[in-house]
């Protein structure tokens, strides 16, 4: 069994930076990748960016690539979205997810576990 935990939302100005963390627990050690997904009002969940634990290889989204980093923390079993230059149609629920096979990272299908969302608020 595997727990997300996210932290970091809040409300922000246009312009301004946020730093998403996750911390993950449990059957850590069963997760290979981890990645970040966002879910605005009356909108789908669309993937925002994917890391892979043991290479730290990370994928983004075209439209947040050169504003967004994702990282990772090996040691504390903990994943980073660094948000940069936000727009305010960044404003979404932020859910951080586990996948045990790092295959389709950019598919929802892909991952085994998921947190509670975070909310990011991006005014103008």
């Amino acid at each position: 069994q595997v727990q997300l935990v996210e932290s970091g939302g809040g409300l922000v100005q246009a312009g301004g930076s946020l730093r998403l963390s996750c911390a993950a627990s449990g059957r850590t050690y069963s997760i290979t990748a981890m990645g970040w997904f966002r879910q605005a009002p009356g909108k789908e969940r669309e993937f925002v960016a994917a890391v892979a634990w043991s290479s730290g290889s990370t994928w983004r989204a075209d439209s947040v690539k050169g504003r967004f980093t994702i990282s990772r923390d090996n040691a504390k079993n903990t994943v980073y979205l660094q948000m940069n230059s936000l727009k305010p149609e960044d404003t979404a629920v932020y859910f951080c997810a586990g996948a045990r096979e790092n295959l389709r990272l950019l598919s929802q299908r892909q991952y085994d576990y998921w947190g509670q969302g975070t909310q990011v608020t991006v005014s103008s």
